[in-house]
């Protein structure tokens, strides 16, 4: 899985990283077992603190993607994706009907995103 940080995003930084693991979940890149690196590594190849990748752990672990193991890190819990299959179509589904409506990407995704921070 390929990392990447945007500094100029209004989006805070761990919440990227969240956001980056659930996409590699969605497009099957991730796996149930599958280990992440380390939060100090990860910290240190993006030029993070590692608060910020361990805050980014935290929260998937609270979200059930993530479990925190003591000297073998973060591994992907049995059981995710949870109903991406369905989100995934939805979402072809929206972006058919963007596309037909004459919409730019990224008109499609700001309507996307107001919609989802109801």
């Amino acid at each position: 899985m390929l990392w990447r940080i945007d500094s100029g995003s209004d989006d805070p930084l761990y919440a990227q990283l969240v956001a980056q693991v659930h996409v590699a979940l969605a497009r099957g890149e991730l796996s149930p077992g599958d280990r992440l690196p380390a939060a100090r590594e990860l910290a240190e190849s993006l030029e993070l603190n590692m608060h910020t990748v361990l805050r980014a752990y935290q929260e998937l672990r609270d979200d059930g993607v993530l479990e925190l193991r003591r000297g073998r890190g973060a591994v992907v819990v049995p059981g995710t994706p949870h109903g991406q299959d369905r989100v995934r179509r939805a979402l072809a589904a929206y972006a058919a009907a963007a596309l037909e409506a004459g919409l730019s990407p990224e008109a499609a995704t700001t309507l996307l995103k107001e919609e989802m921070s109801r």
